[in-house]
């Protein structure tokens, strides 16, 4: 019998979580995830997150996530938020946002934390409403 892995989102260790987790299992979640290194580059893209946005996997990993993905996140309040948690080494936060780049209106609820290993960095997205 398959293990089932139960991964809330918000939790205090999903940084640990995901960062054990294979691409297979990234894709399965409920939630998109959305994986940086320190200049916003994306290193992984999740499948629940394409869905919301209606963009693949492989047209993303490797272009700038604030530039080129979604420049609509370039604002203080989670660019900037970004920016200043990784100077100062303690990424970790939750708020909602509206996504809006190329696509219809999403209210979601944000969570941004540094990877424990590595210089990475994981941008979680659940879909409101």
């Amino acid at each position: 019998m398959e293990k089932l892995n139960i991964i809330s989102f918000g939790s205090d260790d999903i940084e640990n979580v995901l960062s054990r987790m294979n691409e297979k299992e990234l894709d399965e979640l409920a939630f998109g995830a959305i994986q940086l290194d320190k200049t916003g580059k994306v290193l992984s893209y999740n499948a629940t997150e394409a869905k919301l946005t209606g963009r693949k996997a492989e047209d993303v990993i490797g272009r700038n996530f604030f530039k080129e993905v979604a420049p609509c996140t370039r604002r203080p309040e989670f660019y900037g938020v970004f920016v200043e948690g990784v100077k100062n080494d303690n990424l970790n936060t939750v708020f909602e946002y509206v996504f809006d780049y190329k696509m219809n209106p999403l209210k979601v609820k944000v969570h941004m934390k540094k990877a424990l290993v590595g210089e990475s960095y994981w941008i979680i997205v659940k879909r409101l409403g």
